[in-house]
């Protein structure tokens, strides 16, 4: 199968102006269970994304997060720091980044056509966040077409508490890519897409990987999780 995209839109990384401000939150974000595992991830070159916890010291989020728009360079892992549950000017934790694993398949392009279908990386936290304040979201390989699903991210509008896209589905699958209804803005980048079935916890499926458009309908791109992430978690450590 081929997937018809129109154009890749730039990478979802928001710059963020000193003093940036909340938006009005969205209630609905912060009812669903386990939502404090989501984070902002503040990058030193000034810009932000989405990140999610998916075990106590190990934070996923979209590779192209880690590099420099301007220059193409990989910034260093201690000048990223995660805020995670953040919502006003609080959040449930806050952990530097002491180590950064990118998908070996992925390489940078610049802003426009960075890669698709491997835009994954494992950041490793200078010390865990203990379960009994963050659980850290189960995880499923089993994202596919037609599934309902949600995302939960900080965006230009909701720079300090998560929004929420409520209800989107896939579109089709072509590998690890996922072409999605949800609608996301700058910063979501990393950001989780979660399966959400009654009685159960939240399982993330997918991270978002950037605006595109098919037609003159706006969709978003998302990684799919295979097994490859285990391996990116282990030499995350």
């Amino acid at each position: 199968m081929r997937l018809l995209i129109a154009a890749i839109a730039a990478c979802l990384a928001l710059g963020m102006p000193a003093g940036a401000g909340a938006s009005d939150a969205q209630p609905s974000a912060t009812s669903i269970e386990g939502w404090e595992a989501v984070g902002r991830l503040n990058i030193a070159n000034g810009n932000i994304c989405t990140g999610a916890l998916v075990a106590p010291d190990l934070v996923l989020t979209a590779a192209h997060c880690l590099f420099d728009p301007r220059t193409g360079a990989q910034v260093a892992p201690a000048s990223i720091w995660f805020e995670a549950g953040l919502s006003g000017r609080q959040a449930v934790a806050l952990r530097q980044v002491a180590k950064a694993v990118v998908h070996p398949q992925y390489r940078y392009r610049p802003a426009g056509a960075h890669q698709i279908g491997s835009d994954l990386a494992v950041l490793k936290l200078d010390r865990p966040i203990s379960r009994s304040r963050i659980q850290p979201l189960a995880m499923s390989q089993d994202a596919e077409r037609g599934d309902i699903l949600r995302v939960l991210s900080y965006t230009r509008r909701h720079a300090t508490r998560p929004g929420l896209e409520p209800s989107c589905s896939v579109l089709a699958r072509q590998s690890r890519t996922l072409v999605l209804s949800c609608l996301v803005d700058f910063g979501a980048s990393g950001a989780p897409v979660l399966e959400m079935r009654p009685g159960l916890p939240p399982r993330l499926v997918s991270v978002i990987s950037a605006k595109a458009a098919m037609g003159k309908r706006r969709v978003s791109i998302g990684t799919a999780l295979d097994a490859s992430l285990r391996e990116l978690m282990r030499r995350a450590g």
